[in-house]
């Protein structure tokens, strides 16, 4: 029994231990600082698009749909189809038969 005895013994000198323990003053504002160090929002880190803003986007949107309707027009024209037909007759790509895409 003098294994029982050693380890009341033991339990016995740690609890004296915490007895010897003096209280440890904070100050009263610890938990809101440590609380607003935890839990403030971040801001969001740098995407690799983050220059292109919904303004430059925009802006890019507004020049592609201004070249769309350029192209458009200038395919519908009939300066375009004589500027082919030129162009083929010249290099000797057209076969005699109008079998163009675009018409």
């Amino acid at each position: 029994m003098e294994i029982n005895k050693n380890i009341k013994n033991k339990v016995d000198d740690t609890l004296n231990a915490m007895d010897g323990t003096e209280a440890v003053k904070i100050s009263p504002f610890f938990k809101d600082r440590t609380m607003q160090k935890l839990f403030v929002e971040k801001g969001e880190e740098p995407l690799i698009w983050s220059w292109f803003s919904p303004r430059l986007q925009l802006a890019a949107l507004v020049c592609v749909i201004v070249l769309n309707v350029l192209a458009f027009v200038q395919l519908n024209s009939n300066e375009y189809d004589n500027n082919i037909n030129e162009f083929t007759e010249t290099y000797g790509l057209s076969s005699g038969l109008d079998t163009s895409l675009f018409n």
